[in-house]
């Protein structure tokens, strides 16, 4: 039999488990729960959600835990309430088997808890009793399933093929389950699972996973956690395919023509970011994510705002970010078939956004060589969604930037012979330029030498161009610019990208810095608002006027990174770190948004991108990107903390962080300690053999083990001979590389 896809991969079920042998085959199970006459079931559940917690990315434990004291059947509108001093109703816990799963629910409300076996999505089969507790069996007989429970429940099989598990339970009940799915009747044999036995399954699966797993302890404790807990969470099924993706959230499904839900629902760029919170702890995951994002793309190569199995947005895409992320996740593992999968993908969608249309390009309505944010009206289909076919053409553009009711689309105005704004978008630019920027590296480590070279040139052009059409050096950054010549008096935070897409020039970066941390514009307690603090639309704090997302601090974040303003990077990164774990730990959510004025969360509460402003804070330990290398390090860390077990380029490394101190360790050993914070850039560990890009704001005495007491060390090009243990360095930038010195004698 193959390998099992098992979890709560039915995004409307995560109190429940979904078993798929193959594609369009498999069963599930799912809690519901009865208290007082109100009933929670489904969806229901995941707004009672009191612990999102440890969940390992092959399913061999995890563990939820829903507040049952909360009103039942208010969806959005349930009170969101500190953990503190609440006990859940509801703690399941369940561990992946090679032939099903073992499942303990622990109850602590009075009540009934209902387990209901059905087949998900339009899978068919059937379902009826059998003396441990139910049996199942696909519609095609290929698959069969047995659910066993301790204590028995009182069964009930309706017409419709499902069937249900009633148990009546107070406070301290245990609900034992095994699932068991075989090729045959004969096979599928089970008796009720014992407590001795499950409890020994799952504290075996716990301990195995926590000793493994992505940690960060001291003063960000569980920052690692928050991302991997949500994101592996989010994961569900695409039921036609057998694989799994990372939708924007568990309730992102859209309408279905005829009625009820679409199957999967996913959104562009949401997704691309999915991908490296997945990478974090999962590169399985992450190329499962990659893999159905890449695959929503249309014949014209249109990577869609958002598609299902049954519609989509044909009509629209989102930032390409595409690339940006493969050519990350592709340094994180050193894996050439990622590269080999997306690069078609990528190139086919590069090619959209520029597709000659009528006398214009695509996206570059009036050809002055900047492209602006637009909608192919052509293209627009009759969809299920009703806000779909109410929009305006206006919404469709704004809705194509990813940022909504950003206030600097509503001076624009839809061109309706382009079928585009008239303005020609810093952030849509910018993301282009970075694009071809990282095609050019994909396709030379590939060995398309003439496309690497093709983007490359393609990529300077524009990058001028922005530089000459959009920098306003009286406001010290760049501006969305009209086709009449004008510059927009908005600036949004995505005015910033530039610096992600290496545009300005080091004074240029300096000078925008300047603006970003003017508090009376950008900066602030809490960071960064979508819109400029002074702008009128500010006070809003209504979705992109003025709100803080997540995906902005993470792209200006790694803007700041790609210049070295390691100063601003760090406590950007430190504030938005902060942020998320003040709301993670009091209310286990992962916001959509933030109120800049506040801090207080909005929009929906288990957003798949919400744990970005975490992955800043883990990526302040140690990052790999395009620019900097392998980087180790921060100028202002946190008091004291450590993240253990991240992979990077084939090795597992921890580093440690305070404001007195950096330890590095990777292969059984320390590698590096300094007594003062420094940055590591293109670190590279090889042969006995250290070499870094250091940057210091003060002398620094570095221990390096590589294998020797005494070190031969070039420095700026200036050879010496000195202890391991004290390794000095002088305030400033300086390359580094370090080996025994018996080595060159």
């Amino acid at each position: 039999m193959p390998r099992l896809r098992v979890g709560a991969l039915d995004p409307l079920a995560c109190a429940g488990l979904v078993v798929c042998d193959q594609p369009n085959r498999g069963f599930a199970i799912r809690f519901a729960v009865e208290r007082d006459g109100d009933r929670a079931d489904g969806e229901d559940l995941l707004y009672l959600a009191h612990e999102v917690g440890p969940h390992a990315p092959d399913g061999s434990y995890a563990r939820i835990a829903f507040d049952t004291s909360l009103p039942f059947g208010l969806g959005g509108d349930t009170p969101v309430v500190a953990r503190h001093q609440r006990e859940p109703g509801l703690t399941l816990e369940w561990s992946r088997l090679d032939d099903g799963a073992v499942l303990r629910a622990s109850v602590a409300f009075g009540g009934t808890l209902e387990l209901r076996a059905y087949h998900p999505w339009d899978w068919a089969g059937s379902w009826e009793a059998e003396p441990a507790g139910l049996k199942g069996v696909t519609a095609d007989g290929g698959l069969h399933c047995v659910v066993a429970t301790t204590p028995g429940g009182r069964i009930q099989v309706e017409a419709s093929g499902e069937a249900t598990l009633r148990f009546a339970v107070e406070s301290g009940d245990q609900i034992l389950v095994r699932v068991v799915v075989a090729p045959s009747s004969v096979l599928c044999r089970h008796l009720p699972p014992s407590a001795a036995d499950v409890d020994a399954t799952l504290r075996t699966a716990a301990d195995r996973y926590q000793s493994t797993r992505v940690t960060v302890d001291g003063h960000w404790s569980n920052l690692a956690a928050a991302v991997t807990n949500n994101l592996h969470w989010t994961v569900a099924l695409q039921p036609e395919r057998g694989r799994l993706y990372a939708p924007a959230g568990r309730r992102w499904l859209f309408p279905r023509k005829g009625g009820g839900r679409e199957h999967w629902t996913l959104f562009c760029w949401d997704s691309f970011f999915s991908v490296l919170e997945l990478a974090l702890e999962s590169p399985e995951l992450a190329r499962d994510a990659l893999a159905a994002v890449l695959e929503t793309q249309y014949e014209n190569g249109n990577i869609p705002n958002w598609r299902g199995r049954f519609a989509g947005t044909p009509d629209r895409s989102q930032p390409p970010i595409g690339s940006w992320v493969v050519l990350r996740s592709y340094l994180r593992t050193g894996e050439r078939k990622l590269l080999e999968l997306a690069f078609p993908y990528l190139e086919r969608w590069s090619a959209w956004w520029r597709a000659p249309k009528g006398r214009h390009l695509r996206r570059d309505g009036n050809g002055d060589g900047l492209y602006q944010w637009g909608a192919d009206l052509d293209l627009v289909i009759d969809s299920p969604a009703p806000w779909e076919n109410e929009s305006s053409h206006h919404q469709k553009a704004a809705w194509e930037s990813g940022q909504d009711d950003l206030p600097n689309w509503d001076e624009a105005d839809w061109v309706e012979q382009s079928q585009t704004f008239d303005l020609g978008a810093v952030d849509l630019n910018s993301y282009l330029a970075l694009d071809d920027e990282c095609l050019a590296l994909i396709a030379s480590e590939l060995g398309h030498d003439d496309k690497a070279v093709r983007y490359h040139s393609r990529r300077e052009a524009h990058a001028k161009l922005v530089n000459e059409c959009l920098w306003d050096d009286t406001r010290r950054l760049y501006a969305d610019r009209f086709w009449n010549g004008r510059l927009s008096p908005r600036l949004a935070a995505s005015n910033f990208l530039p610096l992600l897409a290496g545009i300005p020039s080091a004074d240029q970066a300096h000078r925008m810095l300047e603006v970003l941390r003017d508090p009376s514009k950008f900066w602030g307690e809490y960071v960064l608002p979508t819109i400029s603090r002074d702008d009128p639309a500010f006070q809003d704090q209504q979705y992109w006027r003025g709100a803080i997302w997540p995906p902005m601090n993470y792209l200006v974040y790694h803007g700041l990174r790609r210049y070295g303003l390691d100063d601003a990077a760090s406590e950007l990164a430190a504030r938005s770190a902060e942020l998320f774990l003040r709301h993670w730990r009091d209310y286990q959510v992962s916001p959509e948004n933030y109120d800049c004025r506040t801090g207080q969360s909005g929009g929906t509460r288990h957003q798949s991108w919400g744990p970005l402003l975490a992955l800043m804070g883990v990526e302040e330990f140690i990052d790999i990107t395009p620019w900097e290398g392998l980087r180790i390090g921060t100028l202002t860390p946190p008091s004291s903390s450590a993240v253990h077990r991240i992979k990077l380029v084939c090795r597992e490394w921890s580093v440690a962080l305070s404001p007195h101190m950096l330890r590095v360790e990777t292969g059984g050993r320390v590698l590096l300690r300094s007594r003062d914070p420094v940055v590591l850039r293109h670190v590279q560990v090889e042969n006995r053999m250290f070499a870094a890009e250091v940057t210091a704001p003060k002398p620094v005495v570095l221990a390096l083990d590589v294998g020797a007491a005494e070190l031969r060390v070039e420095l700026d090009g200036v050879t010496h001979v000195t202890p391991a243990e004290a390794v000095r360095v002088a305030p400033g930038r300086h390359r580094i590389t370090a080996g025994p010195a018996e080595a060159r004698a």
